[in-house]
């Protein structure tokens, strides 16, 4: 999802978008930039037998998506009372390597406000509609809680609402408040990723093998429809449909979640993910702009490998970008150029919170400053950052941020920091 905020409407997102196609190669990967952990693997990629031409289509035919509009007032946020009145103790096991990484009393306060009784999760800063996204986060969360009745109604609404698509990707968004609550049936690729890496981790931690059978379907079908390759470069598109044309491709630099794509990985055997995570790391590297050299919310790579903030969306780093250091942190990449830019950004403020957003190409700052899932973030990056009361780890707790997107960075922040650490 495009996101953008005004005052006083929290972080409210704007709708889908996109054109362009076709690709590019970027003129050089990251020097020194690595991924460490085993899982990631960058190295030793056989792209042989793969096929090398341009974008080829993505074998949907989707409805065209909705022109941007202007986010809905953050009060409509849908019936209080539809909200999950649960109040039970959870296990914090942990994942993985015995980490738990989530309190307690974070997973109980964002259930509470953001997760409808019946699995569906409220953006409450886009006039109470949800999405895949959303609900991967809630899924993804729920796992770490070792919360299985959650996530088990979590995952029931999200197949019986968003999985009508006709393959195991997901339409991106829900309205509950229109007739067709389901308009658009495209996909948002992170939002597919989230769900796929939720399951793998469910499967693992309560012994599931329908859960992995289900990432790896997901994972089968972002491989079938939503990877391109173009000059001698693997490109993940944002969506199945409305992404490219002759002239190229438009990417969204946050829809790497590098950890989910290490995960289908190992249910999905091919060098494919290994170049989508060597490119993504390119494209982030290489596609920065402005006098802090930050990626952009959309990015647009030309078919003679020229890249530049998307036409159609404001050049700006701001609600969508702030998840690239995120999940460099999360997947632990070391030597990465960008999360240098990312601490000189945020050092430039004295360890008050930055701005809402930067405009890459005229240097314009937004009037008011970022919400406090910003600061999550940027405590990933430059701990010196306090604006706020912190919890545990320097991150702010749960109960203050004031919608679901800053509430789910705050979530994921805490998970990279300890992830990231682990790998």
């Amino acid at each position: 999802m495009q996101r953008e905020t005004q005052p006083g409407s929290g972080d409210g997102r704007v709708g889908r978008r996109g054109l362009l196609a076709g690709s590019a190669r970027l003129a050089a990967s990251l020097a020194g930039a690595r991924l460490t952990g085993s899982p990631i693997g960058l190295t030793g990629l056989a792209l042989s037998g793969l096929a090398a031409s341009g974008c080829a289509a993505p074998g949907l035919a989707a409805p065209g998506l909705a022109a941007p509009g202007l986010a809905a007032p953050e009060s409509a946020t849908g019936d209080p009372g539809s909200r999950d009145p649960a109040a039970t103790e959870v296990s914090f096991a942990g994942q993985g390597q015995g980490l738990g990484p989530i309190d307690r009393a974070d997973w109980q306060d964002f259930r509470a406000r953001f997760l409808a009784a019946d699995g569906r999760v409220i953006d409450t800063g886009n006039g109470g509609v949800s999405h895949s996204e959303g609900q991967g986060y809630g899924l993804l969360f729920a796992q770490y809680a070792d919360d299985q009745a959650s996530f088990d109604r979590i995952l029931a609404w999200t197949r019986t609402n968003l999985g009508c698509r006709g393959d195991a990707l997901h339409a991106w968004r829900y309205q509950p408040f229109v007739p067709q609550k389901v308009a658009d049936r495209n996909n948002a690729t992170d939002g597919d990723l989230l769900i796929a890496l939720a399951l793998s981790r469910a499967a693992a931690r309560w012994g599931r093998p329908d859960h992995a059978r289900a990432a790896a379907a997901i994972g089968a079908d972002v491989l079938r429809l939503l990877v391109c390759q173009a000059g001698g470069r693997w490109l993940l598109l944002p969506g199945a449909a409305g992404f490219r044309t002759g002239g190229g491709v438009i990417v969204n630099p946050s829809y790497y979640v590098f950890p989910a794509l290490a995960a289908l990985a190992s249910l999905v055997p091919s060098p494919v993910w290994d170049g989508l995570q060597r490119d993504g790391l390119g494209l982030i590297g290489q596609g920065r702009f402005g006098r802090w050299a930050l990626p952009p919310d959309w990015l647009a790579v030309g078919s003679d490998g020229s890249l530049a903030p998307a036409t159609g969306w404001p050049a700006r780093f701001s609600f969508d970008a702030i998840r690239v250091p995120l999940n460099l942190a999360w997947a632990g990449a070391e030597g990465v150029p960008a999360q240098t830019a990312f601490a000189a950004y945020w050092s430039g403020f004295g360890g008050a919170l930055p701005p809402a957003w930067v405009d890459l190409q005229t240097g314009a700052l937004a009037p008011y400053p970022a919400p406090l899932g910003f600061q999550a973030v940027s405590r990933l990056i430059w701990p010196a950052t306090t604006a706020v009361a912190t919890g545990r780890g320097g991150f702010p707790p749960v109960a203050l941020a004031r919608d679901y997107y800053s509430a789910a960075l705050i979530l994921l922040s805490r998970v990279a920091s300890r992830e990231g650490m682990a790998v």
